[in-house]
């Protein structure tokens, strides 16, 4: 028996075996789960969303208010394609838009696709340099070439769809608030205070940075790129506020791994960061590391700084959660690149069609969606397994309550801790 044919036999199911059930790469969560399904230039795309709690409170109006910040045609920096986006919800809300538990399926119509964009010239058979032209055809043997089917960024109409029900739940239970905004275009950065900053603020100029002045700055870069028929990249930041501590698990769940996979399936992400990210290796521990300290009035442990990003050991500690998301240019671009055809031919390729200069103002709504889905997860997670039963241990037994949100009961602890000399600790770690 060949390892082919032995792992055919395994996956087939038995009255006495598992059974190995093969991903296909279009669901995303555990409990709180999202499949998303269309393509860019086919009848329409959707999301189907399991694991939402009963009696929510969530209209069409709610979630249509995301999707109309991610849709295309909002400006001249982005695809000039015409899209209305309107959701159609089909099942799992009651006629007065209550969730009842189950399934939530949206759908988008496409209404404005050009498939002759791509198949009446040579992108019918030439591969655009870094699209997934070339790998999703090495993968089926087969690609949808209008529009770039699953590959394009209309696939995420359902996450954020569904990313519009997860912030309403987050909000729901902790005033929980997901905000991103452009940080930085190619080299051009941004000075913004991620304490203070408003989704008003994001959405005051179209390239969706609370910094004014870099906003500027940025919009004249991705003109320039723009009108040359070029495009460009840059980073996304994400603050998550009044998040609780404990959400995430040890190991292989950390909950800044999850948010890297989820940031890192939306199109066009090339790179993550958590906190300092990779500037925290410019620092040593002493530099790096969040000194604690007890809020005067709450009496919860709170981080004199937060180089970590509301997250240590993979488990959020109450502060503010940060990440940076990286995207790289559009691989659509107006100008020539030497390329190949599927039969194996050198030839030069121009691009054609609508798309993005610049993905990074579109790409804001999109982030907040995928961490949006994940918090929302890890939260369920932490219900079903650390909260399925009270703490009944008496209060002076318990860990001080961390984070933005927590309070002591009592206050802070008046008691001393010592007599102002350093606390000595023995550690033996691998």
């Amino acid at each position: 028996m060949n390892l082919k044919t032995a792992f055919l036999l395994l996956a087939l199911p038995t009255a006495d075996a598992f059974t190995l059930t093969m991903g296909t790469g279009n669901t995303f969560g555990r409990v709180f789960r999202i499949s998303t399904w269309g393509e860019s230039h086919g009848g329409g795309v959707g999301v189907t969303l399991d694991g939402c709690p009963p009696r929510l409170k969530i209209t069409r109006d709610e979630i249509q208010v995301d999707l109309d910040r991610r849709r295309p045609g909002q400006s001249r920096i982005t695809t000039p394609r015409n899209e209305a986006d309107a959701v159609e919800i089909l099942s799992g809300l009651t006629p007065d838009d209550v969730t009842t538990g189950t399934p939530i399926a949206m759908l988008v119509r496409n209404k404005d696709q050009r498939s002759n964009d791509y198949l009446d010239n040579d992108m019918n058979v030439a591969y655009r340099p870094s699209h997934a032209d070339a790998t999703y055809d090495a993968k089926y043997g087969v690609r949808a070439i209008a529009g770039g089917g699953r590959s394009s960024a209309r696939e995420t109409i359902g996450r954020v769809a569904a990313g519009a029900v997860a912030r309403k739940i987050l909000t729901a239970y902790n005033g929980i608030e997901v905000l991103a905004y452009v940080s930085k275009v190619q080299d051009i950065g941004s000075d913004v205070d991620d304490d203070s900053f408003t989704m008003e603020d994001v959405d005051s100029n179209i390239v969706r940075c609370p910094d004014k002045k870099a906003a500027e700055k940025m919009l004249e870069r991705i003109d320039e790129i723009r009108k040359a028929g070029n495009s460009i990249g840059g980073v996304v930041t994400c603050v998550v506020r009044n998040v609780p501590a404990g959400l995430g698990s040890p190991v292989f769940d950390k909950l800044e791994a999850d948010l890297a996979k989820a940031c890192m399936s939306i199109p066009a992400a090339k790179g993550f960061e958590s906190g300092d990210g990779f500037e925290g290796t410019l620092l040593s521990g002493k530099d790096h590391n969040d000194e604690f300290y007890i809020d005067p009035v709450t009496g919860a442990t709170r981080t004199k700084t937060n180089r970590s990003g509301g997250i240590q050991g993979g488990i959020s500690n109450g502060e503010n959660i940060v990440i940076h998301v990286a995207f790289k240019p559009t691989s659509t671009i107006g100008q020539k690149q030497a390329t190949v055809t599927r039969d194996g031919l050198e030839v030069d390729l121009r691009g054609k069609g609508r798309h993005d200069p610049c993905v990074l103002p579109r790409a804001v709504p999109m982030v907040e969606a995928m961490v949006a889905l994940t918090l929302v997860d890890a939260l369920m997670m932490q219900q079903a397994q650390c909260e399925l039963f009270p703490n009944e241990a008496a209060a002076d037994a318990r860990p001080n309550p961390m984070g933005t949100t927590a309070e002591r009961v009592g206050g802070p602890n008046v008691a001393v801790a010592s007599d102002g000399k350093p606390l000595s600790q023995r550690i033996d770690e691998e």
